[in-house]
C-alpha cells in the first residue's frame, strides 16, 4: 500500500480535495493519510472539527496564530509549518505528499516533503493569480514538486515551460468541479432564514492597503444591494482580510444583508444554485459558479491572469455604478458556456496516477530545458 498524505489548510481546499480524498481512500493500492493545518485550527470556526467529522485526521500542524494577520505573520507561520510538517512526515512516513494551490500551508508542506526526500504531488499548479502574493508561491511549489496535476491545458503547458518533464504533467481538470451534480439547492427554510438572498458576495483580502481593501467591500455592498437581498460570506485568512472583516462589521445590522460565517461546501454550492449572481474576488466565481450556470462579477485584481469562462464579468475599479451595471449584464446574459476547468472526475484521475506512478528511491528533479 502506497501511503498518500493529503494536506489541507483551510475550509476551501478541503472542499476541493474531497473528491481526491475519497478516490485515494477507495483505491486498492493506496492508503490515505490526512494532515490538517493552517486556518482549520483557528477560532471561531475551527473547521478542523468539520474535517474530523468526515475523515480520520492523522496529524495536525499549527501555523498561524489567532488574530495575527499580514505578510510578516505569514512568513513566521510558514517557518513553523515547515518544521511541523517535517516532524509529522517523519512520524507517519508517507511515500507521497499531495498539496493543492498556492497558500502558505501548501508551501510549508511542499518544502518539508521535497527537501525531506519525499515525492511531492501538486494540484492546480501552473495557474496564474497575479493579484496576490501567493502567485509566486504556486510556482515555487511547482519547482519543488515531482508530479503535477494541472487543472487546464494552459496551466499544464505553463508547467512544462517552467522546465518540468512532460511525463510528470497530467491535465486532470479542476477537482472543484467534482461532485457538483450531487449537491442540491439550498432548501426553502434555510434560504428564507438568510433573507432569501438573490445575490452572494464573497470578498477575500488581496494584500492591498487597508483603505483599498475596505473601499472594495463598501462599494461592492452598495452595488450588489441594488439587485436585492444579499448573503455575504466572511473572508478567509489571506492578508488584508482583517480589513474586509472591518467593512462587514458595519453592515451586520442591515436587514437586507445577511453576513454568514463558515459554510460547508454542499451548503455553499446549494446557496449558489439559488443565487442570481456571485459577486466578489474568489476563484469560485471563475470555476464553481460557472460550472453551475451562475453568473459571476469578478472585482479587483485578486484573480488577475487566471483563466475564466465567458460568464464572468470584470470590474477593475471600485465604483458602485459599474458594479451594479456589471451585475445586470451578468444576470441578463446568463447562459451555459465552455468551461476551461473540465467537467468533473479530477479526483479519480489523480488517484489513478498516484496508484501507478513509479517511485524508485528518493525522488530527483531534472529540468527539461
Amino acid at each position: 500500500m502506497r501511503r498518500i498524505a493529503v494536506i489541507t489548510g483551510s475550509r476551501a481546499d478541503f472542499g476541493l480535495l474531497r473528491s481526491t480524498i475519497d478516490a485515494v481512500e477507495a483505491h486498492p493500492d493506496l492508503e490515505l493519510q490526512i494532515v490538517a493545518s493552517g486556518a482549520h485550527l483557528l477560532p471561531p470556526d475551527r473547521t478542523i472539527e468539520e474535517v474530523r467529522s468526515q475523515v480520520r485526521v492523522d496529524a495536525v500542524v499549527e501555523m498561524q496564530k489567532p488574530e495575527v494577520f499580514g505578510r510578516s505573520a505569514d512568513a513566521a507561520a510558514l517557518g513553523r509549518g515547515v518544521s511541523g510538517f517535517a516532524e509529522v512526515f517523519d512520524r507517519i512516513d508517507p511515500q507521497v505528499v499531495l498539496v493543492l494551490g498556492d497558500r502558505i500551508e501548501a508551501l510549508a508542506a511542499a518544502s518539508a516533503a521535497s527537501i525531506g526526500g519525499r515525492t511531492l504531488a501538486h494540484v492546480h499548479g501552473g495557474d496564474r493569480a497575479e493579484g496576490v502574493a501567493d502567485e509566486a508561491m504556486r510556482h515555487a511549489i511547482t519547482k519543488l514538486a515531482h508530479l503535477h496535476f494541472a487543472a487546464t491545458e494552459e496551466s499544464g503547458e505553463r508547467i512544462r515551460r517552467l522546465g518540468e518533464a512532460p511525463p510528470t504533467v497530467h491535465v486532470v481538470g479542476s477537482p472543484a468541479i467534482d461532485g457538483l451534480e450531487e449537491m442540491a439547492s439550498l432548501d426553502d427554510a434555510r434560504h428564507a432564514a438568510w433573507g432569501s438572498p438573490s445575490a452572494v458576495l464573497l470578498m477575500h483580502g488581496a494584500g492591498q492597503s487597508p483603505a483599498t481593501e475596505r473601499r472594495w467591500v463598501e462599494v461592492a455592498l452598495q452595488g450588489v444591494r441594488r439587485h436585492g437581498p444579499v448573503a455575504v460570506l466572511r473572508p478567509n485568512q489571506d492578508p488584508g482580510s482583517e480589513f474586509v472583516e472591518q467593512a462587514l462589521m458595519a453592515v451586520e445590522t442591515d436587514p437586507d444583508i445577511e453576513v454568514i460565517g463558515h459554510l460547508d461546501r454542499p451548503s455553499f454550492i446549494g446557496l449558489l444554485r439559488r443565487a442570481d449572481v456571485l459577486v466578489g474576488n474568489s476563484s469560485a466565481g471563475l470555476i464553481e459558479a460557472a460550472a453551475l450556470g451562475c453568473p459571476a462579477v469578478n472585482l479587483g485584481p485578486r484573480q488577475a491572469g487566471r483563466e475564466r469562462p465567458a460568464s464572468v464579468i470584470e470590474v477593475d475599479t471600485p465604483d458602485v455604478d459599474r458594479i451594479a451595471r456589471a451585475i445586470e449584464e451578468a444576470v441578463s446574459g446568463r447562459t451555459s458556456c465552455d468551461h476551461p476547468y473540465g467537467s468533473g472526475g479530477a479526483g479519480g484521475r489523480i488517484a489513478a496516477v498516484l496508484g501507478q506512478w513509479a517511485i524508485e528511491g528518493p525522488p530527483r528533479k531534472r529540468n527539461a530545458f
